[in-house]
């Protein structure tokens, strides 16, 4: 097994070594730049590559693996590695990396989707009912790991069962003793007087000389019991070739699940060299040259819930997620508002970096971007219904004509420890991004806020694949609390977020009255609250409210 890693350079013997033609990377010289992210298989080379994402790498030449990409790339076939637990992530890893890209391309079965200037490639030729040779590789394995102990137990007692009513004359003359200190002897085979037939025997030979070969080929560390018949070497290559044949003509004799199971295995792996195919395969693989779709794929099944099913003129909010002009919003769900008890969409963009990266500023613009058509999207559904609110979701009150804080964020993979796949480990990076046409008015629709997040790839990655809807579900459930607590913590503190929040004290029914007097001072800088309170936010440069704040009592805080 190898592991490269998109976008980095390579020696060009090393690609032609492991690839039978250069449609995963770049060629420049003597050198050739991996351009996918995926798994990589040739029957002719025996050459089994992973293609890992950029992510697995810090800078220059360091992965997060603590080695240098070149010692990475034949680090599995170290023989002095395979037995340190260090280095157990390199088969944990192959795993949950090669389950994602398959799920990925179930949940998306249309190859051919154009996102604008960015075109939607999952690079395969398997079939949707075909099978990989790594598929292949751990079925064998996990099977094996499965039910070892069962089928070492009925091989056991078979072979007990032949040393019963032994016929000694028999076995002294056909079988040679092993002596014990030079003096005893041994017989490993006992004739009997009635001979068993052992019907299993052949496919449990057939099984573990394939297990066998993938353990020597893959370095996979497996211990197989001696007692087993083996073939190896040329004799295993011939069994290859006329596999099938021979396991068509012992199909009969199995009715345990175990065997037919085990019965099955075999014939998948022998259907690799079956030459009465018409075309076989010299390669198999399952790739992707946009990464970054995949990526925001797993984010999205762990942050998104179902969308509100809203419409205006034929357009929802799940189209409006896809829209036709290019501009694709990652991740957006509703949950509680930061300063009352309505509802509000938070908007996230997953953004696909090195471990180490930051984010760019043409990002931050066009998350801003998003926000703001969620936003007009809201207010349609409010001119064309004429309603204060729409279901639980609130972004303009009618009063003030103040808009809702509209929180967003981004959210980035980075990997510390190869060997944490269980906890999220999401940590907030500094304090939130403004966007504004008038810094002082918060509630105004142009006044928008952005967070920054880190969470664990590795998460990411095994969440995507393992979880069930409750583990989901109990992410989701703590990580939107955690946003929104960011969030109110943020705007509770008057330095980091420049704006102090006061309350009206005086009725209900004055507050049309009030505002409309004061609303060249008020415009944007007041909201009326779901349960009518009337908020105003006073930034701390703005002195041009200060002669209205005795008809206001200072908020303590935002809960």
């Amino acid at each position: 097994m190898k592991i490269l890693i998109e976008n980095e350079i390579y020696p060009i013997e090393i690609l032609e070594e492991v690839f039978d033609d250069p449609k995963f990377y770049k060629q420049n010289g003597l050198e050739g730049m991996i351009t996918s992210v995926g798994y990589y298989h040739s029957f002719e080379k025996n050459s089994l590559v992973f293609m890992l994402p950029k992510v697995f790498m810090r800078d220059n030449d360091k992965t997060v693996f603590g080695c240098k990409k070149n010692e990475l790339v034949d680090l599995i076939k170290n023989e002095s590695v395979k037995h340190k637990t260090q280095y157990n992530w390199v088969r944990q890893l192959s795993v949950h990396f090669y389950n994602s890209l398959s799920e990925f391309k179930k949940r998306n079965n249309d190859t051919s989707i154009i996102h604008n200037t960015e075109t939607f490639e999952l690079n395969t030729n398997l079939g949707d009912k075909e099978y990989s040779y790594l598929d292949f590789l751990l079925s064998f394995v996990n099977f094996y790991k499965k039910n070892k102990q069962q089928i070492l137990f009925k091989h056991i007692e078979f072979v007990s069962n032949q040393a019963k009513k032994p016929k000694w004359e028999k076995t002294i003359r056909k079988s040679l003793p092993l002596l014990l200190n030079g003096k005893t002897p041994i017989y490993t085979e006992i004739r009997n007087k009635k001979k068993i037939i052992n019907t299993e025997e052949e496919l449990l030979t057939y099984f573990f000389s394939i297990l066998n070969h993938l353990n020597k080929q893959h370095n996979l560390n497996l211990k197989i019991d001696k007692s087993f018949n083996l073939i190896e070497g040329n004799s295993f290559e011939r069994l290859c070739e006329n596999g099938r044949t021979k396991l068509r003509k012992i199909k009969y004799r199995y009715f345990n699940d175990i065997l037919k199971k085990m019965y099955v295995l075999c014939e998948l792996y022998f259907s690799q060299f079956d030459k009465s195919s018409i075309k076989r395969k010299k390669e198999d693989f399952l790739a992707i040259s946009n990464y970054n779709l995949v990526f925001e794929d797993m984010i999205d099944k762990l942050f998104s819930d179902k969308l509100n099913e809203l419409e205006v003129d034929g357009i929802t909010i799940e189209k409006l997620k896809h829209n036709d002009d290019g501009k694709i919003i990652d991740h957006i769900y509703d949950y509680k508002s930061l300063i009352d008890t309505s509802d509000i969409f938070y908007i996230g963009d997953s953004k696909y970096y090195k471990s180490e990266s930051t984010l760019g500023k043409v990002s931050k613009y066009k998350q801003f971007t998003y926000a703001k058509n969620v936003i007009q999207f809201n207010i349609d559904i409010l001119n064309k219904n004429k309603q204060i609110q729409t279901s639980s979701l609130r972004y303009r009150d009618i009063i003030t004509e103040g808009y809702n804080i509209s929180p967003n964020f981004f959210i980035y993979g980075y990997i510390d420890d190869v060997s944490n796949y269980d906890l999220h480990s999401i940590y907030k990076k500094g304090e939130p991004k403004a966007s504004y046409h008038f810094k002082e008015r918060l509630f105004d629709r142009d006044t928008l806020f952005v967070h920054q997040y880190k969470i664990n790839f590795l998460y990411v990655l095994k969440a995507y694949t393992h979880f069930n809807e409750t583990e989901i579900e109990s992410f989701r459930k703590e990580v939107k609390e955690t946003f929104r607590n960011n969030f109110v913590k943020f705007f509770n503190d008057s330095k980091a977020c420049g704006f102090e929040l006061y309350e009206a004290i005086f009725n209900v029914e004055d507050y049309p009255t009030f505002i409309e007097t004061h609303f060249k001072k008020l415009n944007g800088k007041c909201f009326c609250t779901i349960d009518n309170r009337l908020l105003l936010a006073r930034h701390n440069s703005d002195t041009s409210v200060d002669s209205l704040l005795d008809n206001f009592r200072l908020l303590k805080e935002l809960e």
